[in-house]
């Protein structure tokens, strides 16, 4: 009986400390975007567990030799916040920057609310599709905005549209949930202006024969929206079919995919569609 009553102790203070609420995830993004715009790395290093992994672009270092000790004016971001995972994904864009990003983010947390796991993709000039001008103008035309409860889509249904366009990549018979309008934004490039009333994402088209790689993911059923970290095989030419560091947030309404909003990196400049780096350009580089 004694043991019992132990055990029962025992799995109530786990599922307690294990406890991820929207508040706590809503403070931790805004806790990195302050710091960010501050160049501010301890900030985040404070929140963060003593076996942390933090990557940028899929190569380790400390957090505070990375792209946080630099303070970046922000110009818009955008977080997403999953209860179930304990995770986050943040979007930020740095158009009025003297040095231009648009960087992504996914956070997980482990059962003491510490940073378990950071990765971020840090975009500029070169990589794939980059103008982060234009990343601030589309994304300002566009509403993200809470999904009212009644309207909401489950979690399985806003991972499942993310998904079908991901098998679509190797499968043609595959059916996307393409909405109506849909648009597609990488880098800075939108395919709205295919179809500024219509689906722009199908008219963009996509691979046939393409597999993607170790997708992670974070889903936010307030903001019907799911973000997927992945390897991109192919995006840098420079590298062969070498997997790229990319990130696809993908925003779901009644189960139809509304917006693309993707962040890929690309270990050379211009992703291998030329052969020239520009001597200014300081990169943080992943190696394979």
């Amino acid at each position: 009986m004694a043991l019992s009553i132990l055990l029962g102790l025992l799995l109530f203070s786990t599922s307690a400390s294990a406890e991820c609420t929207r508040e706590f995830l809503i403070g931790a993004t805004d806790t990195y975007v302050t710091a960010q715009a501050q160049g501010s790395s301890s900030d985040v290093a404070g929140l963060a567990a003593s076996n942390v992994t933090y990557t940028e672009n899929e190569k380790p270092m400390a957090i505070t030799e990375g792209v946080l000790t630099e303070s970046i004016k922000i110009d818009h971001n955008r977080s997403i916040h999953d209860t179930a995972n304990c995770a986050t994904f943040t979007e930020i864009i740095a158009a009025s920057n003297p040095h231009q990003y648009v960087i992504g983010t996914r956070i997980i947390f482990n059962s003491e609310n510490k940073i378990s796991l950071m990765e971020s993709i840090v975009t500029d000039a070169g990589d794939w599709a980059f103008n982060a001008t234009g990343y601030l103008y589309w994304d300002s035309l566009e509403n993200w905005d809470p999904i009212p409860e009644d309207r909401r889509d489950t979690r399985e249904v806003i991972q499942a549209a993310g998904d079908a366009y991901f098998e679509r990549f190797k499968n043609e018979s595959v059916v996307v949930p393409f909405g109506v309008p849909c648009s597609r934004l990488e880098g800075g490039a939108s395919t709205a202006p295919l179809n500024m009333t219509g689906d722009s994402c199908t008219l963009a088209g996509l691979p046939s024969t393409l597999v993607v790689t170790n997708r992670r993911y974070v889903v936010d059923e307030v903001l019907g929206v799911v973000d997927i970290y992945l390897g991109f095989p192919g995006l840098d030419r420079s590298q062969g079919q070498a997997p790229m560091p990319d990130s696809h947030m993908f925003r779901v309404e009644s189960g139809k995919i509304r917006y693309i909003h993707t962040v890929s990196s690309c270990v050379e400049a211009g992703c291998g569609f030329n052969g020239t780096i520009p001597t200014s350009r300081i990169r943080r580089l992943q190696h394979f």
